[in-house]
């Protein structure tokens, strides 16, 4: 029988957990500290075809990331839980210059050909804008596609933690640090947790892995960004209300049951701060206030707070400790984490029930980010 810890209750973690309790070999116990979770303050966007970013393994593990989703959703209802933190959704793309919407357009007609779940990908005329959003003006343009989908993080979470405790998985929420690391074992204990021992590890904290690992006199390049994201209570059907993901880093993602999320900030100067401030979304709501003019003078209901992990040249990477291979880690996934994080957690998780891999681990090299301090 293997015991294997998991260290961070986010997207990765939570969804290895799930999968680590599924094997009746592996004992799993999470240790989710949750305070500043980038998953648990986010309402996350699944739609990764149209970024323009040229990092070709990026954009393989995100895309497959997205596709993920629906092998992920099968085992859960399999399991007994048909999860509603996740709803595909009708999404716009919004471009302020006509020409940058129909280069973009050609480069989603291009991944189309590996992405099954682009269906539908046109530009839509202003009538059509219009006759969802009958106020608004747009001086922009819209590509429109049935590939999106949204994810409420929090949500998600919590349905794979019932599932991985239905499994038999244990779940502690405290901060835990990592006492002693041998060959083959590994010791862990926190503010409220005795010295456990393990056969294997996943660490998972995101930003903080860095200082997971300090101790251990590991150098970790990660580095933490501030998000936050503002939440509307509305009147608004917003079931039927499309995805707008808005010219630069934000967007207007409307939810269940009334709720809209706009943000999110992206603030990298701010640490681990955790402290609400408006000002990083001003412009955001200033768009929102355009699409819905009658939510204006409203303020928002709830401001979500995370923070998100980075590598210095923004390329995320997850695998095992080259001179401990029965630990592995995963970071750097900034804020596309809701969209590859749960086909990474997958990965690790069966690196341990029958070392079965899916994606080219080879394309994301712990060494590059993580390595022993001289």
């Amino acid at each position: 029988m293997k015991n294997i810890a998991v260290i961070g209750g986010g997207i990765v973690g939570s969804t290895a957990a799930y999968y680590l309790s599924k094997d009746p070999n592996i004992n799993v116990t999470l240790f989710d500290y949750q305070k500043g979770q980038a998953t648990k303050a986010a309402a996350g966007i699944i739609c990764p075809w149209f970024s323009k970013r040229r990092n070709k393994p990026w954009y393989r593990l995100s895309n497959q990331g997205a596709h993920f989703y629906l092998d992920l959703l099968q085992d859960m209802a399999a399991d007994g839980l048909q999860t509603k933190a996740y709803q595909k959704k009708t999404t716009w793309i919004v471009k302020k210059k006509e020409k940058l919407a129909h280069d973009l357009l050609k480069v989603g007609h291009k991944r189309q050909e590996n992405a099954p779940l682009i269906q539908q990908l046109e530009i839509i005329s202003t009538e059509q804008i219009q006759s969802v959003f009958p106020n608004l003006n747009p001086d922009f343009h819209v590509i429109e596609t049935d590939a999106g989908a949204i994810i409420d993080g929090e949500q998600f979470c919590h349905d794979l933690q019932q599932l991985a405790v239905n499994n038999g998985a244990q779940i502690i929420e405290d901060q835990v640090a990592i006492r002693h690391l041998s060959a083959n074992s590994v010791q862990i204990s926190g503010h409220h947790t005795e010295r456990q021992d393990f056969s294997g590890a996943i660490l998972v904290t995101g930003a903080w892995l860095a200082e997971l690992l300090e101790p251990l006199d590991y150098h970790v390049d990660v580095r933490p960004q501030k998000g936050q994201l503002a939440v509307y209570q509305t009147t608004y059907p917003t079931d039927q209300l499309p995805l707008i993901m808005l010219d630069g880093e934000g967007d207007i993602i409307p939810h269940q049951q009334g709720q809209i999320f706009v943000g999110a900030s992206h603030e990298d100067d701010k640490g681990f701060d955790l402290t609400e401030d408006m000002s990083p979304l001003t412009e955001l709501i200033d768009e929102f206030d355009r699409f819905f003019p009658t939510m204006a003078d409203i303020k928002p209901d709830q401001i979500k707070i995370g923070t998100r992990a980075y590598t210095s040249d923004y390329a995320p990477f997850f695998g095992h400790l080259s001179d401990a291979p029965h630990i592995t880690v995963a970071s750097g996934l900034g804020s596309s984490g809701l969209t590859s994080g749960p086909l990474i957690g997958y990965e690790l998780a069966h690196s341990y029930i029958d070392g079965q891999t899916t994606i080219n681990w080879d394309d994301y090299p712990v060494e590059n980010y993580i390595s022993k301090k001289r």
